[in-house]
């Protein structure tokens, strides 16, 4: 979009090519947009028709993008998705945020403390995000990597942002609904006996790591692991990001009040008030 003359100015300002922008490069991202924003690789008549061109010209801009590592192509369905270039800029956005690059400075002590591995999520477009992590040196072995949007029901993460943000932010309730209600049914599908069975069970859930100040798994997404998460909140009362902590259930001590979830909910309430937010 043509960015718009600044106040007090004549309007013929935008006739300068240095504001007057590129708009191949315009066009092109619409199609990254349409991408973020479909929440699954997409054929090129599909991406082509949202973004309002043709699928010639479509396909034009998608061989550059898989270029540049923009996007990729799978060779056997043909679909297109975002690439490895454009999750590092969008990791690299989400770090930049002033409560993930406190949360970040205060994680090495953190684990000096309490001996696991930590890590931070922020809530993305399609759940709760991965941005940082810091192994411990008895770190249990994980499959998980940077930018894994972690399931709402089987981690820790997951509860905690489903217990502490749809709370304080009522306008992410439909959402939140939506992707718990297809986590019921996927569950339900390969008959998990570890997860809830319905949306009454998840409420309990919620409610359980509401009274604790930290949501907590064992188990669950992992054989022999245990997590907690604890929301940070900023000056809003919005939750900003989530505390993580896990690690192998032979040292890993997974009580309420235990050794792990004690000062990773401190750090959190410390983090917090750093940030603005005043607890009610």
């Amino acid at each position: 979009m043509k960015a718009k003359p600044a106040p007090l100015l004549p309007a013929c300002a935008d006739a300068d090519p240095q504001r007057a922008g590129i708009q191949s490069v315009e066009v092109g991202f619409s199609l990254l947009e349409v991408l973020s924003n479909a929440g699954s690789a997409q054929m090129l008549r599909d991406l082509a028709s949202q973004a309002g061109m043709s699928a010639a010209k479509a396909h034009r801009y998608l061989v550059s993008f898989q270029r540049l590592g923009l996007v990729v192509q799978d060779a056997g369905t043909t679909r297109y998705d975002l690439g490895p270039a454009a999750l590092k800029l969008g990791l690299a956005s989400l770090s930049r945020i002033d409560a993930v690059k406190l949360a970040r400075a205060r994680l090495s002590p953190l684990m000096a403390q309490i001996g696991q591995t930590l890590a931070l999520a922020v809530w993305g477009n399609q759940g709760p995000c991965m941005v940082h992590w810091e192994e411990s040196p008895q770190a249990v072995t994980v499959s998980l990597r940077l930018g894994d949007v972690m399931p709402l029901l089987s981690s820790a993460t997951g509860l905690c942002f489903a217990a502490f943000m749809a709370k304080r932010q009522a306008a992410l309730n439909t959402r939140l609904k939506g992707l718990l209600k297809d986590e019921l049914a996927r569950a339900h599908k390969l008959r998990r006996r570890d997860l809830p069975a319905n949306m009454a069970q998840v409420t309990e859930l919620l409610d359980e790591a509401r009274s604790h100040g930290v949501a907590r798994v064992v188990n669950t997404l992992l054989p022999g692991v245990g997590g907690f998460c604890a929301p940070v909140f900023d000056a809003d009362g919005h939750m900003a990001l989530g505390m993580v902590a896990l690690g192998s259930l032979s040292t890993f001590d997974a009580d309420w009040d235990g050794a792990v979830a004690t000062p990773l909910k401190a750090a959190a309430r410390q983090l917090s008030s750093d940030l603005g937010y005043i607890a009610a």
